[in-house]
C-alpha cells in the first residue's frame, strides 16, 4: 500500500456534536481514519451519517467538540486541504447541460489540475462510452456513478463516500465497490457512510454504528460479531415431502453430540454455518433495523 500522506490520522474527530435548532444531530462523536483505511459509518436515514460528512467537508460548523483533516483544523477551511479532498454526496449537484466529460475537466480545473485523466476516471465507473453526452441525459444511476467518478477526479488523500452505490444495479455496484478498494488501496482514507450491511461488510476495515447521533459500536466486523453475535450450524433434512431446518448454536456445550446425530442422518440435505450479520447486531445495540 502506497502512503500518501505523512499524518498517522487523515480524519480525527474527537467529541464532536452539531444540532439543528433544538435537535440534536451529531452528538459527542469521536473516531479517526488512518491513510489507507475504510471507516464504514453504518446507521439508518437519519442517524446523522450524512451530518457528520458535511461538518468534516466545512459546509456546517460544529455546536462542539474539534475536527482535523490532514492534521489541519477543519473550521479553518484551508484550500489546500480542501484540494485533497474528494466529497460524493446524496444530493447530485452536477451541471446538467455540460457533457461527463466536460463537468469532470471543469472540476479539474478548479483544484488547478491541467491534464486531468478524465476519460479515465469515467472508464473506471463504466461511463466512457457516453463521455461526450450530457448529463441531462443520464439516469439516476448514471449520475451517481458521474458523482463518484469526480470524487476521483483529483486524486484525493480523504474520501467522503455518502451512500455512493445508492440507485445502482448490483453489478455496477460491485464494480463501484472495487474502485472504493483501490483508492484505499492507492492510501487514500475513505469514510464511508451507508445503511447497507453487505456494503459496510465487504469494504469496511472497521465499522461504526452510529444511531440517533451517536456512536454505538466501533469495531472490525468480525471483531462485533464474535462479541454480539452467535455462531450456529444450520442443518436442512429432508421431512416426508419437505424440507426440515434447524439451527444449534456452536456455544452451546451440547451441540457438538446433535451435530453429529444429525450429520449421520439418512435425511440430511445440507449443513453449513452461519455467523450474526451486522444488520442482526445493529438491531440488538439498537432496537431498530437499518433501514428505519
Amino acid at each position: 500500500m502506497t502512503e500518501i500522506t505523512t499524518v498517522s490520522k487523515a480524519i480525527e474527530v474527537e467529541n464532536l456534536s452539531f444540532s439543528y435548532g433544538d435537535i440534536e444531530a451529531v452528538k459527542d462523536v469521536s473516531f479517526d481514519v488512518r491513510p489507507g483505511e475504510i471507516l464504514g459509518f453504518l446507521g439508518p436515514n437519519g442517524a446523522g451519517k450524512s451530518t457528520t460528512i458535511k461538518v468534516l467537508t466545512g459546509q456546517l460548523t460544529p455546536k462542539s467538540g474539534a475536527a482535523r483533516i490532514l492534521g489541519q483544523d477543519v473550521a479553518k477551511d484551508d484550500p489546500e486541504v480542501q484540494a485533497q479532498i474528494g466529497v460524493c454526496f446524496e444530493e447530485k449537484n452536477l451541471y446538467l447541460n455540460m457533457s461527463a466529460l466536460e463537468n469532470l475537466d471543469f472540476f479539474a480545473s478548479l483544484y488547478g489540475i491541467k491534464n486531468p485523466d478524465s476519460m479515465g476516471v469515467l472508464r473506471r465507473v463504466g461511463l466512457a462510452d457516453r463521455a461526450k453526452d450530457r448529463v441531462h441525459s443520464f439516469s439516476k444511476g448514471m449520475r451517481q456513478r458521474m458523482m463518484i467518478s469526480r470524487a476521483f477526479i483529483n486524486k484525493p488523500k480523504v474520501l467522503f463516500l455518502d451512500e455512493p452505490t445508492d440507485g445502482l444495479d448490483p453489478v455496477t455496484s460491485a464494480a463501484i465497490r472495487k474502485t472504493i478498494k483501490e483508492e484505499a488501496d492507492r492510501g487514500a482514507a475513505v469514510l464511508l457512510t451507508t445503511h447497507d450491511m453487505f456494503e459496510a461488510d465487504e469494504l469496511s476495515d472497521r465499522v461504526a454504528f452510529i444511531n440517533e447521533g451517536q456512536i454505538v459500536a466501533l469495531d472490525t466486523a468480525d471483531n462485533l460479531k464474535l462479541k454480539y453475535g452467535t455462531r450456529s450450524v444450520k442443518v436442512r433434512l429432508r421431512e416426508g415431502e419437505g424440507v426440515a431446518e434447524e439451527r444449534i448454536p456452536l456455544d452451546d456445550g451440547a451441540s457438538s453430540a446433535r451435530i453429529a446425530e444429525l450429520a449421520a442422518s439418512p435425511k440430511l440435505m445440507t449443513i453449513h454455518t452461519e455467523e450474526a450479520t451486522l444488520e442482526a447486531i445493529f438491531i440488538q445495540l439498537t432496537g431498530r433495523g437499518l433501514e428505519g
